[in-house]
């Protein structure tokens, strides 16, 4: 199994993507970040989930609790006051380690061969990692990210959430060297759990399964009140299915930067696709190239189709698999 860190911040969709990498994954240690809640919260719902899938052998480290420029900004109308309402959770039996999250992933990528960094928050752990040890970036395998997209944005219209907590931080990550899989809200889009699915997790039955409907109840409530979608995004899940079944996604090498000035783009992903666009004017991204790169060369591979029923196949059979 491949070796990986979990740097989240649970989080419903960071619950889920918990769910398939402790079992389909070598999960080193999760590491956690202030972003869908406060550090506190979200480190304290990391070891709850961790309880309910009965993984409490894997370390948590607790991480920076702010962005590394601006005041943190949250998510409740999404998550709860508590970054994972719905679920009742029993107290968690185990606690974070005193270690910094930061420290932590240094510590282990350079100590450890073929390390892959998974971030399904704001990117400040990781950025800080880089600028306390430049040489992780020759040794991590790859980052698998959800956050940004190839279009448009979610919390602004040019801006996904994540990216935009921190915007300076993936600028970091970006601009690093680091080989980037780059889960957008243009990909994650795909992964949208309704009642239907829901049903099927309570038919599965196991602990996991029924935690899994708890949270996609509550998930799919809030994100109709507060976005007008049809069901719940599975966001954070899409960047550890990628590295659990790479045929899930198809994805395409793009060169993209994060903008920090703009008055209406601030924390935007700028992906330049020009090579994907072809002569249909009803398809905006080709799945190909369709001529060479015109700008700088690619530094990331950006998602841009799931296949959603192996998605659910995936999660159901990791669901069935816990006691």
């Amino acid at each position: 199994m491949k070796k990986v860190i979990l740097d989240c911040d649970p989080g419903h969709d960071d619950a889920f993507a918990m769910m398939l990498a402790v079992q389909h994954l070598d999960v080193l240690g999760i590491t956690t970040i202030g972003g869908n809640c406060t550090l506190e919260n979200v480190t304290k719902n990391a070891l709850k989930v961790l309880e309910v899938l009965e993984r409490t052998d894997i370390p948590v480290f607790a991480g920076h609790s702010c962005p590394t420029a601006v005041p943190l900004v949250t998510a409740p109308q999404f998550h709860g006051e508590t970054g994972l309402d719905g679920p009742v959770l029993p107290e968690p039996s185990i606690k974070a380690q005193d270690q910094h999250a930061v420290d932590f992933i240094v510590e282990t990528v350079m100590n450890t061969d073929d390390v892959t960094l998974i971030a399904t928050g704001p990117l400040t752990n990781i950025a800080a990692a880089i600028n306390r040890e430049p040489g992780i970036v020759e040794r991590v395998k790859e980052l698998s990210i959800m956050g940004g997209s190839v279009t448009y944005g979610n919390w602004t219209p040019a801006a996904e959430f994540n990216i935009y907590v921190d915007p300076e931080a993936a600028y970091r990550v970006f601009n690093s060297g680091l080989h980037v899989k780059m889960s957008g809200i243009n990909l994650t889009r795909q992964c949208c759990l309704t009642a239907e699915h829901v049903a099927k997790f309570r038919e599965i039955g196991t602990k996991a399964a029924n935690f899994a409907a708890d949270l996609t109840e509550f998930f799919i409530d809030t994100t109709i009140k507060s976005a007008s979608l049809s069901g719940a995004n599975m966001h954070d899940a899409c960047a550890v299915a990628w590295l659990v079944d790479p045929s899930l996604i198809k994805a395409a090498d793009m060169h993209i930067d994060i903008e920090l000035k703009g008055e209406l783009t601030r924390g935007m992903t700028v992906c330049d696709y020009r090579h994907l666009r072809g002569t249909d004017p009803a398809v905006d991204l080709c799945r190909e190239p369709q001529m060479d790169f015109r700008g700088e060369q690619p530094n990331a591979e950006a998602a841009l189709e799931l296949d959603f029923p192996g998605f659910m196949d995936l999660l159901y059979k990791t669901l069935e698999n816990y006691h």
